[in-house]
């Protein structure tokens, strides 16, 4: 996690500075790569008022908050509690969101006859009902692949939304996202 601090109006204690950064890396566990999120800590004094702000940027987490207080320290915990709730709580909209249920597709097979004036009559012949699991686009084309079915209903693991997933005559497949339009 890269924490980069900027201090107004004051010469900050090394002690300080390691309070801050041992406390700020507690950040680290609300993101999944530490190794891209960023924090950015700034520290400031007018006089008898202690003042920080603080940007966490993090798996699409955009994070930030203002503290005041007359210790520095305890702006930092405060700050930090701040952060962290709210971090939390979109964490917990994150997890939300993916259990959301998915309601069931339902699958006909619909057989075409002629009746005896010489029309065309459609016979629902087999119904199939399932729930569409989590998928990327390429995994829904190898259980396509494996299920010899024309095509798969599937949720698209990286935008979460319905997908269907379909063979072309030539063996290839094609894409239905119809939450991609404008």
């Amino acid at each position: 996690m890269n924490i980069t601090f900027n201090f107004k109006n004051f010469e900050p204690s090394d002690h300080l500075r390691d309070y801050a950064r041992k406390r700020f890396e507690k950040l680290g566990k609300y993101t999944s790569s530490t190794d891209t999120s960023e924090v950015q800590v700034n520290l400031a004094v007018e006089k008898t008022r202690q003042m920080a702000d603080v940007i966490f940027l993090a798996d699409n987490m955009h994070i930030s908050a203002h503290e005041t207080s007359e210790d520095m320290y305890s702006t930092i915990d405060l700050i930090l509690d701040k952060i962290e709730a709210q971090a939390k709580k979109f964490r917990e909209k994150q997890k939300d969101r993916r259990r959301q249920t998915v309601e069931q597709v339902r699958m006909d097979v619909i057989s075409i006859s002629e009746d005896a004036a010489g029309g065309r009559v459609p016979t629902i012949i087999e119904t199939d009902e399932y729930q569409p699991k989590p998928m990327a686009v390429e995994e829904a084309a190898m259980q396509l692949e494996a299920l010899k079915y024309e095509f798969l209903v599937f949720i698209n693991s990286e935008t979460e939304r319905p997908n269907v997933i379909y063979r072309l005559r030539n063996g290839d497949f094609g894409l239905i996202d119809p939450g991609t339009g404008a």
